[in-house]
């Protein structure tokens, strides 16, 4: 055989091979865009997806929420969107969202998890659990943190304890530009250990440090493009270099964990608890004691549920916080009428969570710092537990929904200038405070965060304490018009790492 002819039958058998996988990928399209047609009802609309990978070529997946709020435009408030082989139905708009995971809270009641929130939690815990040992794990955490102070009196005493450490990093810096991520996440975290372990942590101490680095570390990687993918095709993760960092984290946040849960167990009291850990021993203790059947109490659930008290107590508070001062140095007239009201009515003394009625500004732009935040735009997953026929769209058991709360927060019929940072969303003609049906940072219905409470009042507290004492500004050489509000790719949206100036008032 000449040189021509081997390359000839060479070419001839690629492209035999590339037509049989085109013909086989053709194959699954046709069979895929015609499943619908044996489905009970019409399925809601949508982009064509490719064989396998979906609709992977029409999404940003580095700003997801934002392709997905420009497709609700076309396809309307609930559309199918394929992310690889994987259906996902996406409500979108504030009255679509609150009419699914309040109104037909059961149908969309079930949590959805990635394949790595799987494989990290197995199904326990407070986040990614479902069934009965999810209803009982969320209704144990709910009463024991009520009993720990979660929202009221005993907890507003353990965030301004913690707030005299804070202001004492800020005052270290002493006017000069330093990046407020490592002292805000510190402090936020802190506010939880003190309710889950009955203590805090000295910011020095090397093992918290890194428990903190770590949660931050896994959420920014949790959102990239890497683990995205990953996600969709579950058979990448051994070529996954994030997705190996993501649970090495989570290994080692498990580990300080469970030596903490070990010493607290070592001096227990069953008659003074010190913190959620400690209540949830004694309950396991009285349960294995008295023979009941029942199954829920175990370590794996205990260490799951720190786990997600942790990082979600964390991050999402601390980073808006974080939003909020870089809010208030790129918008200066703000800040300076949020600190004429605060000396107005609180002086130099120590706020107090009742002060908020009388601080109608102040309280104001704390909700549409989180409003413009946008901190969880793509919520966390659902998945419908049964059939349900929503709006005229059949949507099978079993789909994974994704309620867009970016669009609920920048709902145009909603909000009059949604795309602008404007307090007065949250303010009536005489200035005072107004509730908004749309505010919905936190979801809504069986899923909605179970911290809200505590982390309404660390908000405020921690935001408004933090402006009564300084003044928040870009560093020198750097204008407002300089501070970029293009958030960071993550699993939640924080800012782009900045330095600010904080300049004591006192």
């Amino acid at each position: 055989m000449s040189l021509m002819e081997g390359l000839l039958l060479q070419a001839s058998s690629s492209t035999i091979t590339l037509l049989g996988a085109g013909l086989f990928l053709l194959v699954l399209y046709l069979l895929s865009s015609g499943s619908s047609s044996k489905q009970q009802g019409k399925e809601p609309p949508g982009p064509r997806p490719l064989p396998l990978l979906g609709n992977l070529f029409q999404l940003d997946l580095k700003r997801l929420y934002v392709t997905l709020c420009e497709m609700s435009k076309k396809y309307g408030s609930v559309f199918t969107v394929h992310l690889g082989p994987r259906k996902v139905v996406v409500l979108s708009g504030y009255k679509t969202v609150k009419e699914a995971l309040v109104n037909h809270a059961e149908e969309f009641g079930d949590r959805g998890a990635f394949p790595l929130q799987m494989e990290l939690s197995k199904g326990h815990g407070i986040l990614f659990g479902n069934g009965d040992s999810w209803k009982e794990m969320r209704r144990f955490a709910l009463t024991n943190l009520r009993d720990f102070g979660m929202g009221k009196k005993g907890s507003e005493e353990k965030i301004i304890e913690e707030l005299c450490y804070l202001i004492e990093v800020f005052e270290e810096h002493k006017g000069k530009p330093f990046d407020t991520t490592q002292p805000l996440h510190n402090a936020v975290s802190n506010i939880i250990c003190s309710i889950v372990y009955g203590s805090r942590f000295e910011y020095s101490d090397p093992k918290f440090r890194r428990s903190v680095e770590n949660v931050g570390e896994s959420i920014r990687l949790g959102g990239s493009l890497s683990m995205q993918l990953y996600n969709m095709f579950p058979w990448l993760g051994s070529l996954m270099k994030s997705k190996r960092r993501v649970a090495k984290n989570d290994y080692d946040n498990k580990q300080h964990i469970w030596d903490l849960v070990k010493g607290l167990k070592e001096t227990l009291n069953p008659q003074m608890c010190r913190g959620f850990i400690d209540s949830f021993l004694v309950r396991k203790q009285t349960i294995e004691e008295s023979g009941q059947m029942n199954y829920h109490y175990h370590n794996e659930n205990l260490i799951q549920s720190v786990s997600n008290l942790f990082a979600a107590g964390t991050d999402t508070t601390a980073t808006t916080l974080r939003w909020g001062l870089k809010l208030m140095a790129k918008y200066p007239h703000i800040q300076d009428r949020v600190q004429e009201e605060i000396s107005k009515v609180i002086g130099s003394r120590q706020l107090m969570a009742e002060d908020r009625r009388n601080l109608p500004y102040t309280d104001a732009v704390t909700h549409e710092i989180q409003r413009v935040a946008n901190i969880v735009p793509l919520a966390v997953l659902h998945v419908t537990s049964q059939d349900i026929t929503f709006q005229g769209y059949f949507i099978k058991k079993g789909t994974y929904v994704i309620p867009l709360l970016a669009s609920v927060l920048n709902d145009e019929s909603e909000w009059e200038t949604p795309h602008t940072f404007n307090p007065a969303h949250f303010l009536n003609d005489k200035g005072q405070f107004v509730k908004r049906d749309a505010f919905m940072p936190f979801s809504a219905g069986r899923r909605a965060c179970p911290g809200e409470s505590l982390a309404r009042m660390e908000l405020f507290l921690l935001f408004t304490s933090l402006l009564q004492r300084f003044h928040f500004s870009p560093p020198p050489g750097v204008t407002e018009d300089d501070l970029d509000l293009t958030p960071m790719v993550g699993f939640t949206l924080s800012p782009q790492i900045h330095q600010l100036c904080a300049v004591s008032r006192v």
